[in-house]
């Protein structure tokens, strides 16, 4: 049982291995983000549809893309390689986000806390892959 592969649970509550990147809290967290980033950049003014709205978005979309794509990877030193981009991803949504509220494009409040679960979830889960025997 690899321990990348886990779903990221309480060591009391661990679970069996994940089946598919979909059963990661990491994941589930990250695409919840995606989602709300979406509702956050309607309201955003038309102008910004190919600026701050598109690089926002795909941003937010990297995240959970690069956490499915390493999560079939074999090498642990590969898995972690998607898990640094999207971590890189996760820091340029933050700095988005400070933009947004600087630009008064919205209220960031509700996406900070998300934001902030997501990396340390994110930052655990590549802590776990390196300190593995895998």
């Amino acid at each position: 049982m690899n321990p990348e592969s886990r779903i990221q649970e309480p060591e009391s509550k661990r679970l069996a291995p994940a089946k598919s990147f979909e059963q990661l809290i990491v994941w589930q967290k990250a695409h919840q983000l995606v989602q709300e980033t979406y509702r956050f950049t309607e309201s955003f003014p038309r102008s910004e549809i190919y600026g701050l709205t598109s690089q926002l978005r795909r941003a937010a979309v990297s995240i959970p893309a690069n956490i499915a794509e390493g999560f079939k990877k074999r090498g642990r030193a590969d898995k972690v390689r998607f898990l640094n981009i999207a971590q890189g991803s996760l820091e340029e949504c933050r700095y988005y986000l400070i933009l947004a509220k600087d630009l008064n494009y919205g209220d960031t409040t509700k996406l900070q806390p998300q934001l902030e679960e997501v990396s340390k979830l994110l930052e655990a889960y590549a802590a776990k892959i390196l300190a593995s025997g895998f």
